[in-house]
């Protein structure tokens, strides 16, 4: 498979299938192969081959659907092509791997979260041939989120296993078959029936584990008991033994009680004989061995243990009890004796069905849930609907360590919780208050520190401010726990994915059940404005306090299934208002002022006046509606909404969301570029996508050799999301460079990289990648050259490919900051002689200004300064320094040689390349002669001093006393030259139009070579030919230089032709940019090269083929290599 599409070792194949794919009209049989980041099709049928490679994190629709068409097929939709596969032997197993695999690759793109093989995953006792280890390894995670969604246990609990049985309900005297799951902490039980039975048993509250004997009408009993006195008998169990084994290793893996403890663990093997669970390993970490744990928030126990430290200050019970002091229920009437009514039927439940987590929960308890929870009860039955109970129970002293942890730590979360506290629930007198701002502040911070991932996120302040009035910090602090990580997942972070997945489900629905009145929503795009606010904070920010939390307790009982419910029952009762409204805010106005008047009769707490009912003002109010009225209605016309149903719409809705934001992220993206960069739109966008694929390959295949460079941080601004590394930008700069340099791009790509990441962290974003390839696509001739100048210089250019680039560099820094220097101004002469003059000017001028700023800050003394400074001086740090040609430092010989390879290479794949060739060694010829030459004039310029200072400052003045006349400066080394160089000032810089002055030049500079030894025309052809030899091999080496190309201009005299000759680097002789411009406009070939458009669009589009090329050949070469 990988050999056939191109992949590396690193993908790994799942499963595959035979079906059969629409090409038009035409099915084509082949073979469907699903990969952890792919989706691969191959055919070769009657000569014709068809090859499909699709990357899941691209899939925006995966369904599957029955046609006339298309019958039983898959359907999978990408941003520019739609495939439909048929055919399948079993489509409903091919659709479920598929959905799994879409939806990992659709947690990759929103969390960066790669897919990590189970390691725990047990070992089958019979390996099965057609079943690979990541097949049963997806199996099992599907199977995990399963058991955990519909037993609300914590994240990390894992499926062991589940068998058919029957469970005994003495409340109603019957045997429930249903199934037994079994996990490393948990004993479940879900009848067959939705509504007959649920039970969960933490293992951590069983006593004893009895076999019963067995009779015709209890076959293969089993009793658990638990430490609340409950005992639950399960029958028909097909392999007991082995369950009871099961049971038994986990009960012994429990935590270990205190020497001292009474109580202990038994489990008995029939016939009453038991035998005592030993002792947990003591490898168990301390904080989980406590002495006895609660069997419910309730327990007497629970009063007694304490979950925290006692230093930190933490409001022990909820808000309520402290700032709302209740009066007696026989002086409340009629709301006082309906309270007390619930209060009573509650206690009956739990008489008959248990307390705590072992409680049978069953039809009867979602009635007395609908029916609403008394205030007394509501904590303890939040904590044990949500699961929260079972984790703060598991994790004692967690909550704690947090808040010391975090207090005084400062982050963005934290500034946004401090701007927040006082908006939450303002008008209720708890947060009115220090005490309930402070613990509130606690709260939030202690969850943005333990999952930095959300940190914060508006909303979570104001369903935090509820859960606080009804339990204690920390009871709340786990149900905020709950909310965010399992029952409402991905809604609280940065994008607020979540919410917006069942936003879409809201849309699906109302197109369902409510048909004339989804169209009219549509146009005025209402759903997207109101839902996010109902959804967010579970209507407690748009309904009266009171209203809102009888929604919240069904909430925490059935799930997100109850606010879709309400939402759509409240868009029905508001359908006719709706119809005749003619815009958006009409309808909001009309649904604001329905949920304002949603009333609790029932409640026995003071209303609280609602912040938006204060701030919305109308002439006639609408009439009251009852909570438990608008909850009934829910569930009489929307109940048939199932579990199941709305998480198969939850995926179909993610994929669209999360697409529909890396969509947007991309046009963030392309608009942050700058707009002289000079690709258009489309351009941009295409190259976006190519950048981020290779970003996604570092990602799962792990090719990057930076570790950030698969990490991606959905925090950080889109800009720097997506970064890649020097192995991937050579990929990438090898597939769409127009400088196609053979053997030799690997080596310009290096030089390219390190040029861009100007910050050197081995990473570059995609503003810096488009700037490289802007570079080489787009500017004139001059722009491209300076580029191509630059990764000759370092930093592009690396130690190790120039061991003086180091040197030269700090030479030529020394060089040019010395004022005085008289080889500063011997080495300007090869300037314009305008830059020659004002250089001193400049500088002159600059340290006036210095004397002058000084002279300012004498006189102000100690004086701040105004403001306007601060923001020119900001202005100034954010304005870039544009960069001209004369800030580029000059080139020492050995940078030159690497130029000259490059340029070598560049031309090897051209047409016309004989006379690029040509042309570059005319060039180079006469650029390695301007360089000798200078080096002449630098060795002259430093002996001048050795005469004496006097006599050459002497002469200065002298030359400064006598009157100039009109035309060039005379030039002081004129005395140094050879007869036939007389016009070299006026090729040097003279004439300001660029090609009229290099011909000049190269003119001069080749009469001055040939002092001699014969014609301007034979050495022009001697040096252009010896140029052209030492140009054109593929190593050029300082030693191929020593002879007939660096010593020109005259015999070379000292210690420098001894030093070339042992082949090291003339540190005397460099190079301007303006002078390898100004040689290069003499060759209209080369101008012609460097001024042609090319255009980026094909290059993008071969991309992907070279991909699969050099994955294949990366194979290839490890396997080469390994062998």
């Amino acid at each position: 498979m990988r050999k056939q599409f191109g992949m590396p070792e690193g993908e790994k194949l799942v499963n595959y299938y035979s079906c059969s794919y629409w090409k038009g009209r035409v099915p084509r049989q082949g073979w469907l192969y699903l990969t952890v980041n792919h989706l691969c099709f191959y055919s070769f049928l009657l000569g014709k081959e068809v090859s499909l490679v699709v990357q899941w994190v691209d899939v925006t629709r995966l369904e599957k659907n029955a046609t006339l068409l298309f019958p039983e097929s898959i359907r999978v939709d990408t941003r520019d092509k739609e495939l439909f596969f048929s055919m399948f032997l079993n489509i409903s197993e091919t659709f479920k791997l598929m959905e799994q695999l879409a939806n990992l690759a659709m947690r990759q793109l929103l969390d960066s979260g790669g897919f990590l093989e189970d390691k725990a995953l047990p070992r089958p006792v019979r390996p099965h041939r057609n079943i690979s280890a990541l097949k049963r390894d997806l199996d099992a995670r599907a199977k995990n989120e399963c058991y955990r969604a519909m037993f609300r246990l914590p994240r990390d609990e894992h499926l062991d296993g589940h068998t058919g049985c029957t469970l005994w309900t003495p409340f109603n005297k019957l045997h429930n078959p249903g199934q037994m799951f079994i996990s490393n902490n948990y004993i479940c039980f879900a009848s067959k029936e939705e509504d007959a039975c649920h039970l969960i048993i933490p293992l951590r509250e069983v006593t004893i584990v009895e076999k019963a004997d067995s009779s015709s009408v209890l076959p293969s009993p089993l009793s658990i008991s638990t430490k609340s006195k409950m005992t639950f008998l399960f029958a028909n169990l097909k392999d007991r033994d082995f369950l009871v084994q099961r049971i038994s290793d986990f009960l012994q893996k429990m935590p270990s009680k205190q020497p001292g403890s009474s109580s202990s663990r038994s489990l008995s093997l029939g016939g009453g004989r038991a035998s005592t669970v030993g002792p947990a390993p003591e490898s168990l970490p301390a904080p989980q061995e406590l002495p006895e744990t609660p069997t419910s928030p309730t327990s007497p126990l629970c009063s007694r243990l304490s979950f925290g430290a006692q230093d930190v200050p933490t409001v022990s019970q909820g808000l309520l009890k402290v700032f709302q002091r209740h009066p007696a229920m026989e002086d409340l009437g009629a709301k006082g004796a309906k309270e007390k009514a619930k209060e009573e039927a509650w206690d009956i439940h739990f008489f008959e069905y248990g307390r705590g987590m072992c409680m049978y929960r069953t039809a009867t308890t979602r009635q007395l849930v609908l029916k609403g929870i008394p205030e007394s009860l509501r904590g303890e039955l939040w904590l044990l609907f949500s699961g929260a109970w079972n984790e703060m129970v598991t994790h004692p002293g967690y909550y704690t360590e947090l808040v010391e942890k975090s207090t005084g730590k400062y982050s963005l979360a934290t500034e946004e919780i401090e701007r927040d506290l006082h908006r939450s629930m303002p008008e209720h007198p708890a947060f009115q208050n220090e005490l309930g701002i402070a613990a509130l502040r606690r709260v939030l911070t202690a969850y943005a520190f333990r999952n930095p991932t959300i940190g914060y996120c508006q909303a979570m302040n104001i369903v935090t401010s509820v859960l606080l009035l009804y339990g204690s910090e920390e009871e709340a602090f786990w149900l905020l726990v709950a909310l965010c990580e399992r029952m409402l997942p991905d809604y609280y972070n940065t994008r607020v994915v979540g919410a917006l997945v069942d936003q879409g489900i809201f849309e699906e629905l109302t197109r369902d059940f409510l048909p004339q009145l989804s169209e009219k929503m549509q146009d005025l795009g209402v759903i997207s404005s109101i839902s996010l606010s109902w959804f967010l904070t579970l209507f407690l920010s748009v309904m009266p306090f009171e209203s809102a939390v009888v929604i919240v307790d069904c909430f925490f009982y059935e799930g997100i299934k109850v606010i879709l419910q309400v939402a759509l029952a409240v868009l029905d009762a508001n359908m006719e208002q709706l119809l005749d409204c003619s815009d958006e805010g009409e309808a909001m106005t009309v649904l604001g002022r329905y949920l304002d008047n949603v009333v609790n009769k029932q409640s026995i707490s003071p209303p609280i006046p609602h912040l938006h009912a204060l701030l919305t003002s109308g002439d006639e109010p609408p009439v009251e509606v009852d909570v438990f009225d608008l909850l009934k209605v829910s569930y009489e016309k929307f109940s048939s909404l199932r579990a199941d149903d709305l998480e198969q719409m939850r995926f179909k809705q993610r994929l669209k969301v999360i697409q529909s934001l890396e969509d947007t992220a991309k046009r963030s993206v392309v608009r942050a570029i700058p707009g002289d960069i000079g690709f258009s739109i489309e351009e941009l966008e295409d190259l976006y996508v190519v950048f981020k694929a290779k970003h996604m390959e570092s990602q799962y295949w792990g090719s990057s050799r930076t570790a950030a460079a698969g990490h991606r941080d959905p925090s950080l601004p889109y800009l720097e999301q997506y970064r890649i590394d020097a192995s991937q930008f050579q990929e990438l700069f090898t597939s769409l460079t127009p400088w196609a340099c053979g053997s030799h791009t690997p080596v310009l790509a290096g030089r390219m990289f390190r040029l861009l990441d100007q910050n050197r962290d081995l990473l570059i974003n995609f503003k810096e990648f488009v700037t490289g390839m802007s570079a080489m696509y787009h500017g004139d001739l001059t722009e491209k050259l300076k580029a191509l100048y630059k990764l000759h210089l370092p930093p592009a250019l690396s130690p190790e490919e120039a061991e003086s680039a180091l040197e030269a560099t700090h030479y030529f820094t020394e060089d040019s900051s010395s004022e005085a220097s008289p080889l500063t101004s011997e080495l300007d002469f090869f300037l314009p002689w305008e830059a020659q003059e004002a250089l001193p000017q400049e500088e002159r001028e600059g340290n006036g200004n210095e004397d002058a700023r000084g002279k300012k800050r004498e006189e102000k003394g100690t004086s701040p300064p105004d403001y306007r400074h601060y923001l020119r001086v900001w202005a100034k740090e954010k304005e870039a320094p544009k960069e001209t040609i004369k800030d580029l430092p000059k080139m020492n010989q050995e940078q030159f040689i690497e130029l000259c390879k490059t340029l070598y290479s560049m031309f090897s794949e051209d047409p016309l390349e004989q006379g690029l060739y040509h042309a570059i060694a005319t060039v180079a010829s006469l650029l390695l002669r301007i360089g000798e030459v200078g080096k002449k004039l630098s060795a002259q310029s430093g002996r001048k001093p050795r005469g004496g200072a006097h006599a050459g400052d002497h002469s200065s003045a002298a030359e400064e006393d006598e009157p100039r006349t009109p035309g060039p400066p005379q030039d002081p080394t004129r005395a140094f030259q050879p007869p036939a160089a007389e016009d070299w000032r006026a090729s040097a810089g003279g004439d300001t139009h660029e090609g009229k002055a290099a011909q000049e030049s190269r003119a001069a500079a080749e009469g001055g070579s040939g002092g001699g030894r014969g014609s301007d025309d034979d050495t022009k052809d001697s040096m252009s030919m010896s140029s052209y030899s030492v140009v054109s091999t593929g190593s050029l080496q300082c030693e191929d230089l020593t002879d007939d190309t660096v010593l020109v201009g005259g015999e070379a005299h000292g210690p420098s032709a001894s030093s070339r000759a042992r082949g090291t680097v003339d540190a005397d002789w460099c190079i301007s940019f303006e002078q390898i411009l100004a040689s290069i406009l003499t060759e209209s070939v080369l101008v012609n090269f460097f001024e042609k458009t090319v255009g980026i669009s094909t290059k993008i589009k071969d991309q992907k083929v070279v991909e699969r090329q050099l994955s294949t050949s990366s194979e290839q070469e490890q396997s080469g290599a390994s062998g």
